[in-house]
């Protein structure tokens, strides 16, 4: 008969420890959305949504997002392209640049912000001469969101073009087919689920942004005060309406997190 092995403790042992401590990392997440789910004043969302300050918020969140969104479709996708498909010197540095924002501080990034375009900044003159004046306007707001924002598209885009199979490309081109139809009937689709996954992300970055956002945008109400700004303002004030802020943002992060829940793997 074949020897049966005894598992020793420490065989036993080990994946209850791990599962106990997967455990403590589940809680650790789950604890504070459930506080905020459970200190909400369900009864009071109503008419907090109504009133003006927040309507204002919400509308600004959105159309802050989606230029914010615009801008990184316009160049990120382009940008993702270049670092995917080209070789040129500097390309490892240039790549960590555009990622940077992943990880920098975002009170950092808006003082980036500020030294690059205020008026005193980089280009500030330049800028001031051309009668444009971006520092505490609502197109601050965007290009805030959209520099934190945009990494999530570039860095899901550029993966994407990079495993897209060229021998299906070169073969469309021996065929006849132009640059602009190998794009549009293989490169796109082939694509498309990271692209999507990489712009809803970049779209929910934007709409959470808070510390770039405050320090080149300002908070001025109407101007450039978001729904995170909002929070930050009520939560000494009225914390009810922050918390009814911050749960109008969970449920839009938990809808996106949701819905890509298969994509985001590739991401």
């Amino acid at each position: 008969m074949p020897s049966v092995r005894r598992r020793s403790s420490g065989e036993g042992a080990a994946p209850v420890v791990i599962a106990a401590l997967g455990a403590l990392g589940a809680l650790f997440f789950i604890f504070p959305l459930v506080g905020l789910l459970v200190r909400s004043p369900l009864a009071r969302v109503p008419a907090i949504l109504a009133e003006p300050s927040v309507r204002s918020a919400l509308r600004l969140s959105l159309i802050v997002s989606l230029e914010a969104l615009g801008i990184a479709l316009v160049v990120g996708v382009p940008l993702a392209w270049v670092l995917a498909r080209t070789a040129f010197p500097g390309k490892r540095f240039l790549r960590s640049l555009i990622l940077t924002p992943l990880v920098l501080p975002p009170v950092v990034a808006g003082v980036a912000l500020f030294a690059a375009f205020g008026r005193r900044g980089l280009f500030g003159p330049a800028l001031e001469a051309a009668g444009i004046e971006l520092p505490f306007s609502t197109a601050a707001a965007t290009l805030a969101a959209a520099f934190v924002a945009m990494p999530f598209l570039v860095i899901a885009v550029e993966a994407a073009f990079a495993s897209v199979d060229q021998r299906l490309e070169d073969a469309a081109a021996t065929m006849g087919a132009s640059r602009l139809t190998i794009l549009r009937t293989i490169t796109f689709p082939a694509i498309r689920p990271a692209l999507v996954a990489g712009a809803a992300l970049c779209w929910a970055r934007a709409l959470g942004e808070f510390g770039a956002t405050i320090m080149f945008a300002g908070n001025l109400e109407g101007t450039t005060q978001t729904l995170p700004l909002a929070v930050y303002t009520e939560l000494p004030v009225d914390p009810d309406q922050a918390i009814v802020l911050s749960l109008v943002l969970l449920v839009v992060a938990l809808t996106i997190i949701t819905a890509l829940r298969g994509r985001l793997r590739t991401v």
